[in-house]
């Protein structure tokens, strides 16, 4: 009798604790992205056929990944990460979940080649931001001045 109890207790206990594991678990892998895009702006390119575009990703929700990018400015948009210097074309950026993606001076950018005109400051750049789980994210892009430094507004 006394096996029959201690049996059942440890049925009871291990059917209790994968109810409980499995609704955790549930709620971690179905946390979906929830993006935000602040702080876009393109200096006003110095040149006709080129321009670079920066702007931050927010995601307060699940891990998503920047797939690719387009503008009416231009057929060819791509992302680019610069480490040490050097610049080098990307197919994708991962977005952390509860974290930040970066596009700045210096660091990860678009550039947008083959302009349809070169834009002004004051003008704003339609952006379309591609998703992998968020689909499409537009952004308008203020043209800033040349020598734009966000972090002093000037």
């Amino acid at each position: 009798m006394r096996r029959r109890r201690t049996g059942a207790a440890v049925l009871a206990v291990a059917a209790l604790a994968l109810a409980g594991c499995g609704a955790d678990s549930s709620a971690n892998t179905s946390a979906e992205p929830e993006l935000k895009v602040t702080g876009a702006y393109m200096p006003a390119p110095s040149m006709d056929t080129m321009a670079a575009g920066f702007f931050t990703v927010t995601n307060s929700g699940g891990a998503d990944t920047l797939t690719s990018v387009t503008s009416d400015l231009s057929g060819d948009v791509t992302l680019h990460a610069t480490k040490g210097g050097t610049m080098e074309e990307k197919k994708s950026f991962a977005v952390p979940s509860d974290g930040t993606l970066d596009f700045a001076s210096g660091g990860n950018h678009l550039m947008f080649e083959n302009l349809t005109h070169r834009p002004k400051q004051g003008e704003k750049v339609a952006v379309e931001l591609h998703f992998a789980k968020s689909g499409t994210v537009k952004v308008s892009m203020p043209v800033k001045s040349a020598t734009y430094n966000p972090k002093t507004g000037h």
